[in-house]
C-alpha cells in the first residue's frame, strides 16, 4: 500500500474536494469514508490524481496508510459527528499523530477539544471558499498550537488560494482561534449578502427593475470599488434564466433563506465580548425572518404590501453604489473590532493585518477593499478601521448616500434591516455626547445602580429619587 502523506476523513462536498487539491498540489493522500461506496466512487472519479490518492475501507487500514507522525483532517459535519470520529481515531492513533479539525466547528467545541487533546497534537482550523475553493484554493485559518501548525503549514499553504503569490493561509492563535475568526468572517458573509439583498430589493420593488437590468448593474459595480466575489456572483445570479419558464431563475427562488448557524455564533459571541456587531444581527435577525412566509404573508394582507414605487430621481445607481461602499466598510470594520476584542479576552494576540491578507482570495467574502485593509490593520491594528485615513475619506464621500438609501427606503417600505444597523452604528460612533445618560438615570431610580457624575468625575452617585422611605 502507498505511503501518504496526510489523510483525510469525511468524502462529502467540501472533504472531497479538499482531498482532490490536496493530491493536486502533489501531496500522496489516504480518504476514508464511513460509507466504502462513497469513497470507491470518490476514488473512481479521480482521473488522473487517483494515483496520488489511496482508499481505505476501514480506519485501520486508513491508519496504516498514512506516513508517521500522522496527520489526519477531519471533515465531517459539526457538532457530535466531530467528537464520534475523534473518539473512534484516538484510540488506534499513536500519541504523536495530529487530529485536524477542518469543519465548521463553533470555537467552544474547538476550545474544549484542544483541552481533551492534552499534549497530543490537535488543530482546528476554518475553511473558506465553498466547493470550488476546497478543490481550487481556500482561505485557511489555523487556530491551536504552533508547532503543530509547522508540522503541515506547508502544505495547507500550498492547497490556499494564493494573492499575488502570497498563499491565504495562516496560524493565526492557540486552541480554537482559526474557528472563531472563520466565525466572524461567516458572520459578515451574512452582512454582505444582506447588504446585497436590500439593494437588489430597492431595484426590483421600489424602482421596478427587471432581473437583467440588475445583472448588468451589478456587473458595472463589480469592475470598481465594490469588486468582490459576493458582487460578482450576485450579477451570474441575477442574470441566469430559467430552463423550466425561460424567465430569470431569480423570480422563481423561494424567499426563504437557509442557515448553518454560524453568523447566528457570532451575533452570540459579540454580545459576550461586548462588540457591536448590530449589521451581522440584522443579518442574522432577516434571515430568520425570511423562514416567516406564513406570517409575512398574513401581514401583508392586514397592513397592505409595504414596498411603493420610488421614482428613478429619488434614488439613484451611483447612490445605491456609494450606500454599499459605506455598508460594506462599517460592517467589516465591526467585524475586525470583534476580532480584536477576542484577542484580548481570550489573549490570542491575533495578527489582524495577516487576517485581511488571507482573506484577499479564496474565501466567499474576497473584496478589493481588504487590500487597504491590510495596510490600514498593519499601520494601527487598534485603530477601529473607520479612522484609517482612506476609509474615514471613503465614508465622508458615501455616508450621505447611505442615509439617503436608508432613508427612501424607510418611505417607500422597503425593509433594508443590515444598511439601517450601518447608518445607526455609524451615527452612534460619531456623537460624542450620546444619550446614555438617561439610561443610567433610569438604572438608577429603579435599582439604584448608581451612575458617574460628568461635570467632577464622583462616581457611584445617585440621584433625589433613590430615597428608601419611598421604595425606590
Amino acid at each position: 500500500m502507498t505511503t501518504s502523506e496526510i489523510g483525510l476523513i469525511g468524502l462529502g462536498t467540501m472533504g472531497a474536494a479538499l482531498s482532490m487539491n490536496i493530491a493536486e498540489k502533489g501531496f500522496p493522500i489516504a480518504v476514508y469514508n464511513r460509507t466504502a461506496s462513497k469513497t470507491e466512487a470518490f476514488h473512481a472519479a479521480a482521473s488522473d490524481l487517483a494515483a496520488a490518492i489511496t482508499p481505505t475501507a476501514t480506519l485501520d487500514a486508513f491508519i496504516a496508510a498514512i506516513a508517521k507522525p500522522r496527520a489526519i483532517i477531519v471533515m465531517v459535519p459539526a457538532g457530535q459527528a466531530v467528537d464520534d470520529q475523534i473518539a473512534d481515531l484516538r484510540p488506534l492513533l499513536d500519541d504523536d499523530d495530529l487530529i485536524i479539525d477542518a469543519g465548521n466547528a463553533n470555537f467552544h467545541d474547538t476550545n474544549r477539544r484542544a483541552q481533551a487533546a492534552g499534549e497530543r497534537p490537535f488543530l482546528g482550523i476554518g475553511v473558506s471558499g465553498g466547493e470550488d475553493g476546497a478543490r481550487y484554493g481556500p482561505s485557511i485559518m489555523g487556530g491551536g498550537p504552533r508547532r503543530h501548525w509547522d508540522r503541515v503549514g506547508h502544505i495547507l499553504e500550498a492547497i490556499s488560494a494564493k494573492h499575488d503569490g502570497s498563499p491565504c493561509a495562516a496560524w493565526l492563535g492557540e486552541a480554537g482561534a482559526g474557528h472563531f475568526v472563520k466565525t466572524v468572517h461567516n458572520g459578515i458573509e451574512y452582512a454582505d449578502m444582506q447588504m446585497i439583498a436590500e439593494v437588489y430589493g430597492l431595484l426590483r420593488d421600489g424602482l421596478g427593475h427587471d432581473a437583467a437590468a440588475i445583472a448588468d448593474l451589478f456587473d458595472r459595480w463589480n469592475g470598481g470599488r465594490l469588486q468582490s466575489y459576493l458582487i460578482e456572483i450576485s450579477a451570474r445570479v441575477a442574470g441566469t434564466l430559467d430552463a423550466a419558464t425561460g424567465g430569470p431563475l431569480l423570480d422563481v427562488i423561494v424567499d426563504a433563506a437557509g442557515q448553518k448557524g454560524t453568523g447566528r455564533w457570532t451575533a452570540i459571541e459579540a454580545q459576550h465580548l461586548a462588540a457591536p456587531v448590530p449589521m451581522i444581527d440584522a443579518a442574522v435577525t432577516a434571515r430568520n425572518l425570511s423562514s416567516r412566509r406564513q406570517q409575512r404573508r398574513a401581514a401583508e394582507d392586514l397592513f397592505g404590501a409595504g414596498p411603493t414605487p420610488i421614482a428613478p430621481a429619488q434614488l439613484t445607481a451611483e447612490q445605491l453604489e456609494k450606500a454599499l461602499i459605506a455598508g460594506k466598510i462599517l460592517c467589516y470594520a465591526q467585524g475586525f473590532e470583534m476580532n480584536a476584542a477576542a484577542s484580548r479576552e481570550y489573549g490570542w494576540n491575533l495578527p489582524l493585518p495577516r487576517i485581511a491578507e488571507i482573506w484577499r482570495a479564496g474565501c466567499i467574502i474576497r473584496s478589493a477593499m481588504l487590500d487597504d485593509m491590510a495596510r490600514a490593520l498593519s499601520e494601527d491594528p487598534d485603530r477601529n478601521l473607520i479612522f484609517a485615513p482612506f476609509f474615514a475619506d471613503l465614508l465622508r464621500d458615501s455616508q450621505a448616500a447611505l442615509r439617503q438609501v436608508v432613508a427612501t427606503a424607510a418611505l417607500h417600505g422597503v425593509a433594508v434591516p443590515a444598511l439601517s444597523a450601518g447608518i445607526a452604528y455609524f451615527d452612534a460612533l460619531r456623537t460624542a455626547r450620546g444619550t446614555a445618560n438617561m439610561i443610567q438615570g433610569q438604572r438608577d431610580f429603579f435599582g439604584r445602580h448608581g451612575f458617574e457624575r460628568l461635570d467632577d468625575g464622583t462616581t457611584d452617585q445617585h440621584g433625589p429619587w433613590a430615597d428608601p422611605a419611598t421604595g425606590n
